[in-house]
């Protein structure tokens, strides 16, 4: 009898009636990742019919249906509670993938101070997303609101490179690394989880680490750029990351690194 193998990664997507976009990823997963053993944890996070079936793929997949929609940090971990993985991965339904970016990504986790890693985020046009960045201030949020500070925090070459936070739109961490940090905060409904997040891996001494060779295609929607509800869900999330003690502790370990003379960051 053949002994079933644990998977190395389990990857957590979460649905919001967007199950036609999933399915897209879900065959990208099964084209390009054959390599790894991979388990996928799919949320249904509104009541919606699957248009394939989960056998369909080489992959399992466990589906959760939600009785009632739940938030981005919730629902990822009540994902990991369903996932077996050494790796847990967290991934936006809009995410597409044209080669395996998980190769480069476990590359970059074999050093122990990584405590989570990331990949480009290009565009459907091949450009770099600012997914990379330094934590937010309000001063700089009134910055970038006026058109005043543009570009970006980072400049990305060929090394990975290790910014103060990553879009949680792809992050993937070793699965005793979140456990640690009790997964997200579940008080933030949508948005600044991933700042959450990236602040509290800072102040346990981890890293944050892009790695330019794995590299992934985002269908960005920008949601609070035309809807006022996300639009309220993202400044409420920025008030409660700013009015929280997170946030002075992280202001208060840059103004001490400065003060040594220690660079913040591995490298820019």
């Amino acid at each position: 009898m053949a002994v079933e193998q644990s998977p190395e990664i389990s990857i957590s997507v979460v649905s919001h009636a967007q199950i036609h976009l999933i399915e897209y990823l879900l065959h990208d997963i099964n084209q390009h990742c054959r390599a790894l053993l991979i388990e996928l944890i799919l949320t249904l996070n509104l009541d919606e019919m699957l248009p394939f079936t989960v056998d369909s793929f080489l992959f399992p997949i466990k589906v959760i249906r939600n009785p009632i929609p739940r938030g981005f940090a919730t629902n990822h971990n009540q994902a990991f509670t369903y996932a077996a993985g050494q790796f847990f991965c967290v991934m936006n339904p809009d995410i597409r993938l044209n080669d395996n970016p998980f190769k480069a990504l476990l590359a970059c986790l074999q050093d122990t101070a990584v405590g989570v890693a990331a990949p480009l985020i290009l565009s459907t046009n091949g450009e770099i997303e600012d997914s990379a960045r330094r934590f937010p201030t309000p001063l700089k949020i009134f910055c970038k609101a006026f058109g005043r500070c543009k570009g970006s925090d980072y400049l990305v070459k060929n090394n990975p490179i290790f910014p103060d936070w990553v879009g949680g739109m792809f992050m993937l961490f070793p699965r005793e690394v979140f456990k640690k940090l009790g997964g997200f905060d579940q008080r933030y409904f949508l948005y600044y989880e991933d700042v959450d997040l990236c602040a509290r891996l800072r102040l346990k001494g981890y890293e944050v680490a892009v790695c330019p060779d794995a590299k992934v295609i985002h269908l960005a929607r920008r949601s609070s750029h035309h809807s006022f509800k996300y639009l309220k869900w993202h400044l409420m999330s920025m008030m409660r990351f700013f009015c929280s003690s997170l946030f002075l502790k992280i202001v208060w370990l840059r103004l001490t690194k400065k003060t040594h003379g220690q660079m913040y960051d591995r490298a820019i």
